[in-house]
């Protein structure tokens, strides 16, 4: 269970949804909603009460090289999940780092 989190998820998305006690976790791929809901709760000391999971494709990126050849490869799959808190509790993210 210590592997569970990654990292917290900052864009502006997922932090306009703070707002309404939803916060963003990258996840281990193998990681179920009991085990994030666990990790969450004893990190941060909060009471989660739902997790909503969803794996993020990776996708095929190119790019061109200063020589004129292209590179192609594939950016990684990864889960990210979606932590709800009891209305009340915040998770302060920032105050981790």
């Amino acid at each position: 269970m210590e592997n569970v989190l990654k990292r917290p998820i900052i864009t502006e998305k997922v932090t306009a949804q703070n707002k309404k006690g939803q916060y963003g976790f990258e996840v281990s791929m193998n990681a179920n909603k009991i085990e994030i809901k666990k990790a969450v709760e004893k990190l941060y000391g909060v009471t989660v009460t739902a997790v909503n999971t969803m794996r993020c494709i990776g996708h095929m990126k190119s790019k061109s090289t200063k020589k004129g050849a292209v590179t192609a490869g594939r950016t990684s799959t990864w889960k990210k999940a979606i932590v709800t808190v009891a209305d009340g509790e915040i998770i302060d993210i920032y105050a981790e780092a």
